[in-house]
């Protein structure tokens, strides 16, 4: 039986990306809403936060190790699978992704020691500190990957000499045109990420009784930074589409299953794309809607798929769904954010059970988003590995049968799901075993009014040090 390398590469690839882009924008958003309890324990004394912070960095360690196994292994296949598109854009990528290692992952395992291990055996503000480095990590590795990835959408700052990447200009390849648009929509994924699993798991808590006060302080802050969050991200994703359509706008013509270029667009919300055909089944449009939100005009011009040759088109399918799924998500996530915010505002949010039982839902649901975010981003760059330069055929490893391909994609999944399955058990071991309980002294310390030092009787520091002695 003859098997494709370059299908079984590209399913290999799209599993272990998948995969693994789970992890980081859950990390990200985790990483920086510890930094943030850090600070306000460092800043009030009030032991809740502290708690609160040592139970999500336990959970913030056991997804970071998954995250660095499932990233070391998608960095390998572009030598093993894609060695052709490997040498070709190495004077870029090489060095982006160094810069990732040296300037980020260093500084997250470092730091990441300390925010571990060191609480009782470092000065808290070096403790809060390093909360800071691991959060400030986070965010510099995604940018270079990011950087790397934006670029292979809209390269810029190189030329192509004998099919090598020969570069210009290193501010124009790193800060390309897509970076900005997508960094942000990243970040703020990341944010309603971590912020949906923390009130999910907070509402659940809620909802039996269970770690009220710890419950109701997290609760509250993820939902005014998720109240804020969502409809940011409305906003940043419609400047990133606008994007997309000036440098990739059959991508475009692909999420809103646009065929033939016309003034006046639809906005199509359901239909079945059929490629052969070049038409849509079953489509439920609204007229001139497209136009006016990818062109801010009822005339603006949307190009269509039939503009370009039938194999310069992505898979209309995958795109055309994934897209809505990424965007009636995110409608959701402003409806429930939203709706909490309402209910916190007029003082009864911890209250309100079938709410509280609707965020404890949501926690699974900004992953699915990502993915579909992501499915969108990468088939509809489709057939392109480099936009417009090299195509996926032609970077595969020449060398590569079917057989190898097929071997290793088995071997990726087998391990995978052993660290997957793992891994969950385990979260779900910390999830159910809540944050440390509050010990009365430190709950008394914590509520003991601080006075001032002129308020302290004379001679009574001294007495005290003579009874603790």
């Amino acid at each position: 039986m003859e098997l494709d390398p370059l299908l079984l590469s590209r399913i290999q690839f799209a599993f272990v990306v998948s995969f693994h882009a789970i992890f980081p924008v859950f990390t990200i958003g985790l990483a920086s809403y510890i930094a943030v309890l850090e600070a306000i324990a460092f800043r009030t004394g009030d032991p809740v936060y502290q708690k609160l912070s040592q139970f999500w960095i336990r959970i913030f360690a056991i997804v970071f190790g998954m995250g660095v196994v499932s990233g070391i292994v998608m960095a390998f296949q572009f030598g093993t699978n894609w060695s052709v598109f490997a040498y070709s854009s190495a004077n870029f990528l090489g060095p982006v992704l160094s810069y990732e290692v040296v300037t980020a992952f260093f500084l997250e395992a470092t730091f990441l020691g300390i925010l571990l291990f060191g609480r009782d055996k470092v000065p808290p503000g070096l403790h809060l500190f390093a909360a800071c480095m691991v959060a400030i990590g986070t965010f510099i590795s995604s940018f270079w990957i990011l950087s790397a990835n934006s670029w292979m959408h809209t390269p810029a700052g190189i030329e192509m000499v004998d099919g090598l990447v020969q570069m210009t200009s290193w501010r124009e390849a790193i800060f390309n045109a897509s970076l900005p648009y997508r960094f942000s929509h990243m970040a703020l994924a990341s944010f309603i990420t971590g912020g949906f699993v923390v009130a999910g798991v907070s509402a659940w808590y809620l909802v039996r009784g269970r770690n009220p006060r710890s419950s109701r302080k997290a609760l509250r802050m993820c939902i005014v930074m998720l109240a804020v969050a969502t409809p940011l991200q409305l906003l940043v994703g419609d400047l990133h589409g606008l994007n997309t359509l000036e440098h990739q706008p059959i991508k475009v013509a692909a999420m809103e299953g646009h065929w033939e270029t016309r003034q006046g667009a639809p906005l199509i919300l359901f239909a079945i794309p059929d490629s052969e055909a070049e038409t849509n089944h079953f489509e439920i449009a609204i007229p001139r809607l497209g136009s006016l939100i990818l062109t801010h005009s009822l005339d603006g011009e949307v190009q269509g798929l039939t503009s370009v040759p039938a194999e310069d088109r992505p898979p209309v399918g995958p795109v055309f769904w994934s897209f809505r799924i990424m965007v009636g998500l995110g409608m959701l996530f402003i409806f429930v954010s939203l709706a909490g915010a309402w209910q916190l505002w007029r003082g009864r949010l911890f209250e309100s059970t079938r709410l509280l039982k609707l965020i404890s839902l949501m926690p699974p649901l900004p992953f699915i988003a990502v993915l579909a975010g992501w499915f969108v981003t990468e088939i509809g760059r489709q057939p392109w590995i480099i936009y417009g330069l090299l195509r996926i055929e032609d970077a595969v490893t020449p060398s590569l049968s079917g057989w190898m391909a097929l071997a290793t994609l088995l071997g990726y999944i087998a391990v995978y799901a052993v660290v997957f399955s793992a891994g969950l058990i385990y979260l779900r071991r910390v999830i159910l075993a809540g944050p440390d309980p509050i010990e009365a002294a430190d709950d008394d310390r914590a509520a003991r009014p601080k006075r001032p030092w002129s308020a302290v009787p004379a001679g009574a520091v001294e007495l005290n040090s003579q009874r603790e002695s």
